[in-house]
């Protein structure tokens, strides 16, 4: 039993700011990690940043100085923090888990992030 919900997408100029979070619930598996990944149309998922239950943290190169992925494991949390947004940038985002050494399994039912120029 295992459910994520992502909030905190819209509208934004390029150069703005969004944050995005995700609520995790699970009963029956251990939370091993924790990601972002971007949809836009026609395109492949794209992993943007991901985090570990230690804090070990990795981004896309697209995005490294920009984003910032944390986490609040008491509350069972994850947030991704967009800065300096630009129009490449525009995606449906999802939250992913993975447990124990299995892949991203996990999925939220995205939310939308649309930059103008």
């Amino acid at each position: 039993q295992v459910q994520l919900v992502e909030s905190g997408g819209g509208l934004a100029e390029a150069g703005g700011s969004l944050r995005l979070s995700c609520v995790v619930s699970t009963t029956i598996f251990v939370n091993n990690g924790m990601g972002w990944y971007r949809q836009a149309p026609g395109k492949e998922r794209e992993l943007v940043a991901q985090i570990t239950t230690g804090g070990t943290t990795n981004y896309a190169d697209s995005v490294k100085g920009r984003f910032t992925i944390s986490r609040i494991n008491a509350k069972n949390t994850l947030y991704l923090q967009m800065d300096s947004l630009k129009p490449e940038d525009t995606a449906v985002y999802y939250c992913a888990l993975r447990v124990a050494t299995y892949p991203y399994l996990y999925w939220g039912q995205g939310t939308q992030v649309t930059v103008s120029s």
